[in-house]
C-alpha cells in the first residue's frame, strides 16, 4: 500500500480515537444522573473506549497497514494527547482518575506490542493479539465485574469471561498467522486471564497482559 495512503490512515485513527474519548462524555454524564458512583462511571468508559477504539483499530491494522510504523506512531501520539491533557490540568474526567495512569499505560502498550511483535515475526496478525487482549478481553472483566458488584474490582468471575474472550481471539489470529501456533495463542489466553488479576505499584494489568502474551507468543514461535 502507498505511503500517504497508510499516513492518512494514522492520521484518521488518531482522529477517530480522540473523537470517541469526547462521544464518551455523553455516557459517562448519562451514568452519572442515574447515581452511579464516579469512579465506576468513569471505569465503564474505559472499558467502553478498549473495545470502541483500540479495539477497532487493531482489527483494522492488517488491513491498512504493511509496516509497524504506523500503529506505533498512532499509538505515542495518543499517549502523548493523554499525557499532555494531565499536564495542563485539563485531565479527561470522564476517562481519566487523578494519580491514575492506566488510561495512558494502555494506549502505550497498544502501539510497542504490535510494534515488538511485528519486528520480531514480520506477521501482523500475531503482531496484533496482545492489544485485542488488552482491547477486548480485559474489558468484558470490567463490565462484568462493574455490572455484577456495581464497583471497581478484581473479582474471579472477570477473569472466566476473560478466558472466554480470550481464547477465542488467541486462536484465530494465531491459526491464520504466517507461521500458525493456535496452541500458544490459547496458552497465552490462559495466561493473560490470570495475571490480568494482579497490579504491582506502577505495573497495572495493562502492562502485565501485554507483557505476559508476548512472552508466551515469543516462546511459542521459537518452538514452533
Amino acid at each position: 500500500m502507498e505511503t500517504y495512503l497508510q499516513i492518512i490512515f494514522s492520521v484518521l485513527a488518531v482522529v477517530y480515537v480522540v473523537a470517541v474519548f469526547f462521544v464518551t462524555r455523553s455516557t459517562y454524564r448519562l451514568m452519572k444522573k442515574r447515581g452511579i458512583y464516579e469512579t465506576v462511571a468513569v471505569y465503564y468508559n474505559r472499558k467502553i473506549l478498549h473495545m470502541a477504539t483500540g479495539g477497532i483499530i487493531a482489527l483494522l491494522v492488517p488491513l491498512l497497514f504493511d509496516s509497524w510504523i504506523y500503529p506505533l506512531a498512532t499509538g505515542l501520539a495518543l499517549t502523548l494527547i493523554t499525557i499532555l491533557a494531565r499536564l495542563k490540568g485539563q485531565s479527561m474526567d470522564f476517562m481519566q482518575i487523578k494519580e491514575n495512569w492506566n488510561d495512558t499505560k494502555f494506549i502505550l502498550m497498544w502501539g510497542l506490542s504490535i510494534a515488538i511483535l511485528w519486528i520480531l515475526f514480520n506477521d501482523p496478525f500475531l503482531a496484533i493479539i496482545p492489544a485485542l487482549f488488552m482491547s477486548f478481553g480485559d474489558a468484558v472483566t470490567g463490565l462484568v465485574r462493574n455490572a455484577l458488584y456495581k464497583e471497581r474490582s478484581k473479582k474471579p468471575i472477570g477473569n472466566v469471561f476473560m478466558l472466554i474472550v480470550c481464547v477465542v481471539i488467541g486462536y484465530y489470529f494465531a491459526s491464520i498467522a504466517v507461521n500458525p501456533i493456535p496452541i500458544w495463542g490459547i496458552i497465552a489466553a490462559v495466561a493473560a486471564s490470570i495475571v490480568e488479576r494482579f497490579e504491582i505499584g506502577p505495573i497495572d494489568d495493562n502492562i502485565l497482559i501485554t507483557v505476559t502474551t508476548m512472552f508466551f507468543l515469543i516462546v511459542g514461535s521459537l518452538i514452533m
